[in-house]
């Protein structure tokens, strides 16, 4: 059951095949969208709805609380039922709750639809369920490498677009485009993604019981820590990064996000690598690969800003260098923790998940929380150099298990 058997080679648009990769990139690409193309929108939305700023951000922080839980429900749904219905039925919910977005007559109530909205983070989770169901690991965390690669475009183009979409027709706009590209990929999914959960769960109750195995796997946990950890720089970058490039670097709203930019670039570089190598070098050297060269981006920042250096890029390309390295170590990480219980792909989907955005949006927290108009950025980049160094730590470990226990597949946790 450690491997599982090989699905008919893609054909697009055939349910019978499996599913083409521009399908499982569409599916974690409509979940990153809906994430980040309204930003640009929030102060204008506190006036539209008359309302404090701070309570138009729950649309973020609310909603990053929402997607964490969800992603420990929607996995172990679709080992239970397939990965096809509970994806149709994420993007019907989300259909749903983006309409009551745009015809929200409150704050309150628009809070509220955004929340439901947060269901198409399936796609997220269920894409690298479907890619383990189809490929064994070392070509999973290559399938995956392309899937997240192509994903990475949209966080960098999705606030250009919303921006763009609110100047020219007001910021209800971005969701009727949300919807249209909801309905798109409804679509999609119905006449591309068949069944790929062969071994589904007898039951709940039997999947619960069944946690257990997964939790107590040394291998489960490195992967998923070391995502966790490596990832928790970008999340702490987010969280603090723009309040930097303010305040110590002068920068512009509009350089604000260009330079921020620079991790995604780095992102889909290193997602490129993962793709052209993972089967060749395997999964734990490219994540550990992916770990040490955060560490290194860390380390880099450090130094040039220890140095008084105060031009952006002594910043912001060590950033982009961070994303090369999260771009290693998420497909190959992602494809691990998937691969060590196979008949619990969703659930370890979806507990990885949790584990990454709830501990991102703990640094996010922290780094932001730690900056202040006389530190400079300093906090910022020793908790992003402390989640790296622990990633580290953590990939080290799966390698360790590995020489122990043998290569992932063999049976051993």
């Amino acid at each position: 059951m450690d491997q599982p058997s090989e699905i008919q080679h893609p054909v697009f648009l055939d349910r019978t095949a499996a599913p083409h990769i521009v399908t499982l990139t569409l599916m974690a690409g409509l979940a990153a969208m809906n994430m980040n193309i309204f930003l640009p929108s929030l102060p204008g939305m506190a006036r539209y709805f008359q309302t404090d700023y701070a309570l138009m951000q729950l649309a973020v922080s609310g909603y990053l609380g929402v997607t964490a839980v969800l992603q420990v429900v929607i996995g172990p749904l679709s080992d239970r039922y397939g990965r096809r219905p509970v994806m149709l039925g994420c993007i019907l919910i989300f259909l749903v709750a983006s309409l009551g977005c745009l015809l929200a007559p409150s704050a309150e109530s628009f809070l509220l639809f955004r929340m439901f909205s947060g269901t198409v983070v399936g796609g997220m989770i269920l894409s690298r369920a479907i890619v383990r169901d189809m490929v064994p690991p070392d070509r999973a965390a290559s399938m995956l490498g392309y899937v997240t690669m192509g994903m990475a475009l949209v966080p960098m183009v999705s606030p250009m677009i919303g921006g763009v979409l609110d100047e020219l027709f007001g910021w209800h706009s971005i969701f009727v485009v949300l919807i249209g590209a909801g309905l798109g990929l409804l679509w999609l999914v119905r006449a591309d993604l068949g069944e790929t959960n062969r071994h589904r769960s007898t039951g709940f109750a039997a999947q619960f019981r069944a946690y257990p195995e997964l939790v107590r796997s040394q291998r489960f946990w490195g992967y998923s820590l070391t995502i966790a950890f490596t990832s928790g720089a970008f999340f702490a970058l987010l969280g603090g990064g723009p309040y930097v490039a303010r305040t110590v670097y002068g920068l512009g709203v509009g350089m604000v996000g260009v330079y921020m930019g620079t991790i995604a670039i780095g992102y889909m570089f290193g997602n490129f690598v993962s793709g052209r190598l993972s089967m060749r070098v395997g999964i734990d050297r490219m994540l550990l690969a992916g770990a040490i060269v955060a560490v290194i981006s860390m380390i880099l920042a450090l130094l040039l800003y220890g140095s008084g250096l105060r031009h952006p890029l002594a910043f912001f390309a060590p950033v982009a260098l961070l994303g090369v390295g999260n771009g290693l170590a998420m497909p190959n990480g992602n494809a691990g923790l998937v691969s060590v219980r196979p008949h619990l792909a969703g659930s370890a989907s979806g507990l990885g998940g949790l584990l990454m955005v709830g501990g991102g949006a703990a640094l996010s927290a922290l780094a932001g929380a730690l900056l202040g108009p006389e530190s400079g950025a300093w906090p910022l980049l020793i908790v992003m150099l402390t989640s790296t160094v622990f990633g580290v730590i953590t990939a080290l470990h799966v390698r360790h298990v590995a020489r122990r226990r043998g290569a992932l597949g063999s049976g051993a946790s």
